[in-house]
């Protein structure tokens, strides 16, 4: 919320969900996390849009722990929606933001105008339309995820995106190694997206993980999050045929240079030796299947 009020991209739903805070942090920390989460929305988003242009948008997106994310809007805005998309997180995550979609008419609004056919089903823990579902259920049980994916009308013929945005850390390897097999044994077309920690083995990777513990905020998965290639790994031996991994640091060499230019002059940063080990802290990883050579 505050990297988009500052400018570092445009998100007109984000104040519907996140209240602007009221503390600045040290500008180092503020600006290097602003340019992190810059780099990864725009990474994240390549990768959304590349798929949705290649499957012509006749496929699904399941986003897994989305919390407040306000893609499904930004999608409909660029005339981008796939045919259904769906959103996962807990039950308590889930009612809240389905009280934010009923009280504020611009985000209840789009979602009305996608759908079509019956009435809305929406109570306290679920919301579907015939483009937007909101599912309540715990990751780390993949067959309830199934069943109540299934219940909001998941089509596992159609090409699906899945996206995880650090989330699987949180969960053990073995419980992640669960989902991600049963994402790839469940769809034959498929790409999974996962953005989350890397290098956390080294000094500022420990400093990191005891900052977090110190705010009661234990990353279940971490020992994953070794290195690039572990990140390639775990998504090789749970069903996957291709992997790929990058640091944020090349992902935002690689991102258009004009608007980079733009961004470094918002704030003013002088720690750049932090922000890029924070940069080299974070990680791209995308896997595909693909049995009809899409």
């Amino acid at each position: 919320r505050f990297a988009v009020s500052v400018g570092y991209w445009k998100d007109p739903y984000i104040q519907y969900f996140v209240r602007q805070a009221k503390e600045r942090k040290a500008p180092e920390i503020n600006r290097g996390k602003s340019v992190c989460y810059y780099a990864r929305v725009h990474g994240v988003s390549y990768l959304i849009q590349a798929f949705l242009k290649k499957t012509e948008c006749n496929c699904q997106i399941v986003n897994l722990g989305a919390g407040m994310d306000t893609l499904f809007w930004r999608l409909k805005d660029e005339n981008l929606l796939p045919r259904k998309y769906f959103e996962v997180d807990f039950p308590m995550i889930v009612a809240r933001k389905i009280h934010n979609i009923k009280s504020k008419p611009p985000l209840s609004k789009p979602i009305m105008e996608s759908h079509s056919g019956d009435s809305l089903l929406i109570d306290s823990h679920s919301l579907d339309s015939s483009r937007y579902s909101l599912v309540g259920a715990d990751l780390r049980f993949s067959s309830d995820l199934e069943e109540k994916l299934k219940k909001h009308n998941l089509d596992t013929h159609l090409p699906t995106l899945l996206v995880a945005e650090c989330v699987l850390v949180y969960m053990t390897p073995q419980q992640s190694a669960n989902l991600l097999k049963w994402a790839a044994s469940t769809f034959p077309v498929a790409m999974f997206i996962n953005y989350e920690q890397v290098n956390m083995t080294d000094r500022f990777g420990q400093i990191m993980i005891e900052n977090l513990q110190r705010r009661q905020c234990n990353l279940a998965g971490v020992e994953v999050c070794r290195s690039l290639d572990s990140q390639k790994e775990r998504l090789l031996l749970n069903g996957w045929e291709t992997a790929h991994a990058i640091d944020m640091m090349k992902v935002y060499s690689f991102l258009p240079q004009a608007d980079v230019k733009r961004i470094e002059g918002l704030e003013f940063l002088d720690e750049k030796e932090l922000f890029e080990q924070l940069m080299q802290h974070y990680c791209i990883c995308w896997a595909s299947k693909d049995s009809s050579n899409l």
